[in-house]
């Protein structure tokens, strides 16, 4: 069951009313995402509901990295919010804070597999592995933007969730600092590139460095801008073997 959302829910009726008390001391620690989606799914019947985001779509190089979090409504740690909202140094603290009070499942599809599968089937696959990481079963499952995972459970995508749901925040923020942390050892294993700076997106020290060392295995080889890199090099090779 899906359904898509692209605002902010209201609730009303007692039940709502029990259910917003209970989670108010979310609510008020939220840095623009609130809990009225997870409010309105405890109202529903669900008592498990799981928030799942990813990181690392658009880059050149490295995995596309998801999360699913489970957060527990009296222990939300202070001054969740979407992750490109926030600072490094305020995503790492979080990060450490979010692991010490939820529940939290975290899933990679590599280079390999957005080039066999594209980039969207990657990013869902990773997403329903990081739901399967969970400790726990949610019944309900909210999705940031406009499609969701095949799941045994109900799903709901939320377009721009990340900056409305404190779920969808809390997993953004454990997908990006996962990657981001990935990636800078990964430059350490692959140096010159400048991973720990770029984190395998687009840049032009990035540009430059795949014309200076060539393509690496961690490179989305289906993507224009390393196909490209790829023709070059052999167009060299050709002229310099003449």
């Amino acid at each position: 069951m899906q359904e898509a959302r692209s605002g902010e829910p209201k609730q009303s009726g007692a039940k709502a009313g029990s259910e917003a008390k209970a989670g108010s001391r979310a609510t008020s620690q939220s840095n623009g995402a609130s809990f009225e989606f997870e409010q309105r799914g405890r109202a529903a019947g669900h008592s498990i509901i799981a928030g799942v985001d990813e990181a690392g779509r658009g880059p050149w190089a490295g995995p596309v990295v998801a999360a699913a979090v489970v957060l527990d409504p009296e222990r939300v740690p202070n001054g969740i919010a979407d992750s490109k909202k926030l600072s490094e140094a305020h995503r790492e603290a979080l990060f450490d804070e979010i692991f010490s009070t939820a529940q939290v499942g975290v899933a990679f599809a590599d280079a390999e597999r957005i080039d066999r599968d594209n980039i969207l089937a990657a990013t869902l696959w990773a997403m329903q592995r990081a739901v399967a990481e969970l400790d726990c079963n949610p019944s309900l499952v909210l999705v940031d933007g406009n499609k969701a995972p095949a799941l045994s459970c109900a799903t709901e995508t939320i377009v721009k969730g990340d900056a409305l749901s404190l779920s969808i925040a809390a997993a953004s923020i454990i997908a990006k600092v996962s990657r981001d942390r990935m990636m800078k050892r990964l430059d350490v294993q692959y140096p010159g590139y400048g991973f720990a700076q770029h984190k395998g997106y687009g840049t032009a020290q990035h540009s430059e460095a795949l014309h200076r060392l060539g393509v690496t295995a961690l490179h989305r080889r289906s993507f224009k801008p390393i196909k490209s890199a790829l023709a070059s090099a052999v167009s060299h090779n050709k002229e310099a073997s003449r």
